[in-house]
């Protein structure tokens, strides 16, 4: 057997740390992670944010909304840039903040007009 002791001096002993090729070997899988984590993750996910603050920016008066709680109604009234006032019901009125939406159904998307 090969007392572990002496491997580890042997090795400490070869000298200088891992340079050229072979360090560009050992760091290529990590690069190649980290691109395809890039582009199957991180970039989809900026996309979806990008078009959801679009949406959100967008909404006006009569708009058809649904909130993130799953509470769906019409838009009354902009309250300013934070806020919209949202019908749930006839007659019943909420004030709901723009980030807790979560979809605003135009009449393409809307299941009630098919």
């Amino acid at each position: 057997m090969i007392n572990s002791n002496l491997m580890f001096s042997a090795a400490a002993a070869n000298g200088a740390p891992a340079s050229g090729p072979a360090f560009l070997l050992g760091i290529l899988p990590w690069l190649l992670i980290f691109v395809i984590f890039y582009f199957l993750m991180i970039r989809p996910q900026q996309r979806r944010v990008k078009q959801h603050q679009e949406m959100i920016g967008a909404i006006k008066k009569g708009d058809e909304v649904v909130t993130a709680g799953g509470i769906r109604g019409r838009v009354t009234r902009v309250v300013d840039e934070r806020e919209l006032e949202v019908e749930i019901a006839q007659g019943v009125r909420v004030r709901v903040v723009r980030a807790t939406l979560s979809q605003v159904l135009t009449p393409q998307t809307n299941p009630a007009n098919d």
